[in-house]
């Protein structure tokens, strides 16, 4: 009878040759891809995705910086706008407390909390620029229209940051979600995970219009 050390020999050898020949496709795979680019496509493609998301967060940066003075502004003139003007300072102050970085992009709870947050502060802005209607005195203001101004090119250009970022995304999320990306992803950079995007919301193609 043969022991029991002589038939796991050649099975481990079997095993042995069968783990080698997959190191040796992939690596051979490897060696194709990285070739062509293919291999870079990934982290290459994520990058971007990331920058895009840092130029989001830099323009609703400036937003939020804007509101102080647009707020002290809108308050010489209608100091009886109390709850207006405290709901524009609260929605400011909750949406700067809420953080998403490139590396947890990825958190779909994080992202909506970022965007809900952003959200709320764009209805709470919307509301005291309505509240400015009945302010002629506020209008003709200069300190006013400049803030004015200012906030119209920070709405368009958050509107081109999200766009930028969206197709970023777009763009990687589909190559850590199809072939041969996918098996790039799985073997070499495990660490890739699909990243969040914004949802739609009602005329979220155009930037809040802020003519007085």
């Amino acid at each position: 009878m043969r022991s029991s050390a002589a038939i796991a020999g050649p099975v481990s050898g079997r095993a042995w040759f069968a783990r080698a020949r997959s190191v040796a496709a992939v690596l051979a795979l490897a060696v194709g891809l990285g070739g062509c680019g293919a291999i870079n496509r990934v982290p290459t493609l994520e990058e971007r995705a990331k920058s895009s998301w840092s130029e989001v967060q830099n323009q609703y940066q400036r937003r939020a910086d804007l509101i102080p003075n647009l707020v002290e502004t809108v308050k010489g003139y209608a100091q009886q706008e109390k709850d207006v003007l405290i709901g524009v300072t609260e929605a400011r102050a909750k949406a700067s407390s809420v953080k998403v970085d490139a590396s947890t992009v990825s958190d779909p709870q994080k992202f909506k909390a970022f965007q809900d947050a952003q959200n709320q502060l764009s209805g709470a802005l919307g509301r005291l620029l309505v509240t400015v209607e009945r302010y002629p005195d506020i209008k003709s203001n200069q300190n006013f229209l400049a803030l004015q101004s200012q906030l119209e090119g920070t709405e368009n250009r958050i509107a081109v940051a999200r766009r930028d970022y969206i197709g970023a995304v777009q763009e990687y999320n589909t190559e850590v979600r199809t072939i041969p990306g996918r098996w790039i992803a799985a073997w070499f950079y495990p660490e890739a995970k699909p990243m969040e995007t914004f949802t739609a919301t009602p005329n979220s193609e155009r930037p809040p219009n802020v003519k007085f």
